[in-house]
């Protein structure tokens, strides 16, 4: 993609090689009449990115990942699926489980409204639970569980249908800094393990850069992409990565990036 200023670091060619997912062109939205929240968005996810759209309040993150979900329509601009392969998973920022029934039937819910029995898809559900590590808690409530895996049923319930690509709204923006590590590692290994592309909405630029092979930052008023990070380290990422020189360089880049998005208030 086409980004002001260029990306802070080339894209690595086997990215650039990887084959088209979703295009957007030229996106604008418009809320209400008046409100402006996003303008001329452009980007292209390939299959296998890991892609975080890192940005200020209010810069349009949540409503970018809205209209790649087909919740939302744009008010201009073109959303394009290569054909076949808009199957998607949508993993909000509250886990939203059903509080009266089991871990199991939460993750069965997107298999349940394509009409497919529990019986049918047990051995998925309890794969999706095992990728997560809650295969021991498939008949608890709940209730029973804490934040953190609350957030891995929602996960598990995502990625049972094994869907193309998931999108994520700030899914551990809720969660304390040892739980939240925890789940990054344990996402990176449950995208390799179902092979998709995540897109994921982040304010931290330390999750971003542990998570990403492609960061873009976005600036607000009105919301768009304004530079592009490559993240070059390979996957898996491990505690090495993250208290290398070369992730705490990365970190500073992308919060410098930030901070420009901070300080840019439109076309002024």
């Amino acid at each position: 993609m086409d980004v002001p200023g260029g990306a802070l670091l080339d894209a690595g060619s086997h990215m650039a090689s990887r084959p088209e997912l979703l295009t957007m062109r030229g996106i604008d939205k418009v809320f209400g009449g008046d409100v402006l929240a996003l303008q001329d968005l452009s980007m292209t996810v390939r299959r296998g990115d890991f892609i975080s759209l890192l940005g200020p309040s209010g810069c349009g993150k949540s409503t970018a990942l809205r209209l790649m979900a087909g919740l939302i329509g744009p008010t201009s601009g073109t959303i394009n699926w290569v054909e076949g392969d808009n199957t998607l998973s949508v993993v909000f920022q509250e886990p939203t489980l059903m509080p009266w029934t089991t871990v199991a039937k939460n993750v069965w819910l997107p298999m349940r409204l394509k009409g497919v029995p529990f019986e049918t898809c047990r051995d998925d559900i309890l794969q999706a639970l095992a990728l997560v590590g809650l295969d021991r808690f498939a008949d608890a409530y709940p209730r029973e569980l804490s934040g953190g895996m609350k957030m891995r049923v929602s996960i598990a319930r995502a990625m049972v249908t094994k869907p193309k690509l998931i999108l994520m709204d700030e899914p551990f923006a809720a969660l304390d800094e040892i739980t939240r590590f925890k789940l990054n590692d344990d996402l990176l290994a449950m995208k390799a393990a179902i092979d998709c592309t995540v897109i994921f909405v982040t304010h931290s630029v330390f999750e971003s850069v542990f998570l990403s092979d492609r960061i873009m930052v976005m600036a607000a008023r009105p919301g768009r992409v304004i530079d592009e990070l490559t993240v070059e380290a390979p996957y898996p990422r491990t505690e090495e990565f993250r208290t290398s020189a070369e992730y705490a360089g990365l970190c500073r880049k992308a919060s410098d990036a930030l901070h420009r998005a901070m300080g840019d208030h439109g076309h002024e």
